[in-house]
């Protein structure tokens, strides 16, 4: 039992660190800056709910997609860092600032939510890698598949309460305040998706 407990302890650390609940604020923030309060709650509440499903399909039937399409899990990791990558430049160097939160203003809370806040931020390619390896029907029991499963809904949850307590930070720095951590933290993400496609490399050359 107590082997069990801690390889349970063991997958809940890894998706924790994968998902990244405390590493999805900056990108949050960044979207929902000119938004009004209830848009941003919207957001978050969609954004949570279509990465979720996102995962639980992965969890489901992730193996058998890729192996289908033929496409390997590192090149699935790459694709995703670079996609994150060019989100955090765009943070960094965007230069019409402003004509892009007028933009951001004018989208749909699903359109907000999907990209890049569902996709690559919370179902990011190494949480979605890491549900399909943690999940492998060929090696993995129905019972252990359940407890990943639950494990996942608990971190999406604390991701959730993570959005919405980011809103309220928000209130205090204001806009000026979000406007410099928002640069400050697409450094951050672009050394994270770095970072991961770093990984990917490895694993795909055996470095």
């Amino acid at each position: 039992m107590e082997k069990s407990l801690a390889h349970i302890m063991e997958e809940f650390a890894m998706l924790f660190a994968v998902v990244d609940p405390i590493g999805t604020i900056p990108v949050f923030l960044a979207i929902v800056i000119s938004l009004p309060e209830e848009k941003r709650s919207s957001v978050a509440f969609k954004a949570v709910l279509i990465a979720g499903s996102l995962l639980l399909f992965f969890i489901a039937f992730g193996q058998m997609f890729l192996e289908a399409i033929g496409v390997s899990l590192s090149s699935f990791q790459l694709a995703g860092s670079l996609v994150l990558l060019l989100f955090g430049l765009n943070m960094i160097f965007g230069e019409a600032r402003q004509d892009s939160e007028i933009g951001l203003a004018e989208k749909s809370d699903v359109e907000l939510a999907v990209y890049p806040l569902a996709i690559p931020s919370i179902a990011s390619p190494g949480a979605l890698l890491a549900v399909v390896l943690l999940t492998d029907n060929r090696t993995t029991p129905i019972l252990e598949q359940v407890i990943t499963t639950g494990l996942v809904l608990v971190i999406l949850m604390m991701t959730l309460a993570c959005l919405l307590l980011a809103t309220r930070v928000h209130k205090i720095i204001g806009n000026a305040g979000s406007s410099i951590i928002s640069r400050v933290m697409g450094l951050i993400i672009s050394a994270l998706a770095v970072e991961t496609g770093l990984d990917a490399l490895s694993i795909r050359f055996g470095l």
